[in-house]
């Protein structure tokens, strides 16, 4: 699965018409084995490991490797094995919620996510996730707490990571306008996001924004990341526009590059209310 898919499975969770399932790694944190050590006066060195540790981390490792490929139950024999060598490495039981949540076993998932908060009190990407599968559930006040406690951690490093599942969560809540401030703080941090980008602009045309939807998803367009999804959003921002020549140009790309895709049909159709 390429980057794009990736990120697009999880952000498509909820552009509000890509209700998706498949990609808790995109928005979810996988291990950080340096988080761990942020609040030590050293640096941590291959000496400060044990080698109980190092093999657990190998097969956290090879576990983050299989869970990316598909091959999910491979990926938890090889967390469950890590455990084995190491039981109090959190990465480990992170990186088994995560597993859990694609295995849809949302009661294991937070079980894997409170041990490891047990381990590492107050990470921020545990808390991270456990917001997001919150979130899942739609048990927001819970997952805006986590993902508040996230945030108020100042050595927290991926903040834009956390501000836009917050924000794709308070889409899925109806709270629009904290949907936007949160994208809008993630976008600061990480403009390169498509996820961010796509929900942002996406957000903004629906609430009738059309201008600085605009904005948000000419440059998206621009990039690598653009995709069916992306090239329909600004096709339709740019009808809205009146622009017919940029109009045109996104759907020549969209009906060279992915004529069999719905979004090329909609076009087809003048569907652009869909």
């Amino acid at each position: 699965m390429n980057a794009w898919r990736l990120w697009h499975k999880l952000g498509g969770w909820l552009l509000l018409t890509l209700l998706g399932a498949g990609f808790f790694t995109a928005c979810a944190s996988g291990p950080n084995t340096g988080q761990a050590q942020a609040s030590r006066p050293d640096l941590v060195t291959d000496s400060d490991e044990s080698s109980d540790r190092k093999r657990a981390r190998i097969r956290v490792e090879l576990a983050m490797g299989y869970l990316e490929q598909g091959k999910t139950t491979i990926a938890l024999d090889e967390v469950k094995l890590a455990l084995a060598a190491d039981p109090g490495f959190a990465d480990a039981y992170s990186l088994r919620g995560l597993i859990y949540m694609r295995l849809n076993e949302s009661v294991l998932a937070q079980e894997s996510f409170l041990q490891a908060l047990v381990v590492r009190p107050g990470d921020p990407n545990i808390l991270h996730n456990l917001g997001w599968l919150k979130c899942q559930q739609s048990r927001y006040p819970e997952a805006f707490a986590d993902f508040s406690a996230a945030l108020a951690n100042p050595a927290y490093g991926e903040r834009a990571k956390t501000y836009m599942a917050q924000g794709l969560c308070q889409i899925r809540a109806g709270q629009l306008r904290e949907a936007e401030h949160s994208l809008l703080k993630s976008y600061e941090y990480d403009a390169a996001n498509p996820v961010t980008g796509y929900n942002l602009s996406n957000l903004l045309f629906k609430n009738g924004e059309v201008a600085r939807a605009q904005f948000y998803i000419r440059r998206l367009n621009n990039s690598d990341w653009a995709n069916a999804e992306s090239l329909w959003l600004g096709i339709k921002v740019e009808h809205r526009m009146a622009d017919r020549v940029a109009m045109l140009q996104l759907a020549n790309q969209l009906e060279k590059r992915f004529a069999q895709s719905k979004e090329a049909a909609f076009y087809r159709r003048g569907a652009f209310d869909e």
